[in-house]
């Protein structure tokens, strides 16, 4: 009896941290219609011994032979990564689900790219709420949208606007605000933390507008975002307290917003925009 694995679509996963792990986990477990079939990550060997054990082992593979082992790639890579990944899947008219959506500011053409060619870039919810309600209002007209986001201090560690500005957060003992601007200038000061807002951005009036505060906060151990909408359709605010994942810039959330968006391409009942 066939098992109906040449109907199904081909998934490959570029990245293997904390993310990529449990997308990779679900989709071996059984998403429907899905198959993982290939995977890309810079230090392979180190994964051997879990991917060993999956039900069927992904071939493993160098990003650029992703977009010909697959028809949907997902990135959970490093932002600068992103264009390497984007750039082939969609050129073959194929999807490309994007984490790291701050790069996507920097390499905008990689949609018109996604348009001539018939692929489709996806940005899942990841760690925010409320995106449904921001893609419909920005339907009207939006006034005003802000967002202010607290994080344990290990968590914005490293990050290159603290380190070009000199801020020092090791050892505060009370909330500090590290940062206030726009969500363009938020992604590129915080790549590896403020997707959330970006995404955000996409879904309402534009990186440029949309205004985002970020403290440094060692009274806090989830990371917490705090939105603020004014629209002529509704005024709402919304509010997350995300528990970190192995990675303390990463919330648990967003791996299972992957999930989530994954197993929608084949759900019989499709609940949200």
């Amino acid at each position: 009896m066939r098992d109906g694995s040449s109907t199904r679509t081909k998934v490959a996963i570029a990245g293997l941290g904390a993310i990529g792990r449990e997308v990779a986990r679900a989709l071996d477990a059984g998403i429907d219609g899905l198959e993982l079939a290939a995977v890309s990550a810079a230090s392979i060997d180190k994964h051997r011994p879990w991917l060993d054990k999956l039900g069927k082992v992904p071939a493993a593979l160098p990003i650029e032979a992703l977009a010909d082992a697959a028809d949907i790639v997902i990135e959970c890579a490093p932002s600068k990564l992103v264009r390497s990944i984007v750039a082939p899947v969609v050129s073959r008219g194929k999807t490309a689900v994007v984490l790291s959506v701050g790069a996507l500011l920097a390499n905008e053409d990689l949609v018109d790219l996604a348009r001539q060619h018939g692929g489709q870039i996806v940005v899942p919810t990841g760690a925010l709420i409320g995106l449904d309600a921001m893609a419909a209002a920005a339907q009207g007209t939006i006034h005003s949208v802000r967002m202010v986001t607290r994080k344990p201090v290990a968590g914005l560690l490293g990050a290159p606007h603290l380190v070009e500005h000199k801020i020092e957060i090791e050892g505060i003992t009370a909330p500090l605000r590290v940062f206030e601007g726009t969500a363009r200038e938020a992604a590129k000061g915080f790549p590896a933390n403020l997707n959330v807002a970006v995404a955000l951005s996409l879904a309402g009036i534009g990186p440029d507008r949309t205004r985002v505060e970020i403290w440094a906060d060692p009274t806090v151990s989830r990371n917490t975002h705090r939105i603020e909408v004014d629209s002529d359709s509704a005024r709402f605010s919304m509010g997350i307290e995300n528990i970190p994942s192995e990675n303390p810039k990463t919330g648990k959330i967003t791996a299972l917003s992957v999930i989530a968006c994954l197993r929608k391409l084949r759900a019989p009942l499709r609940v949200g925009t």
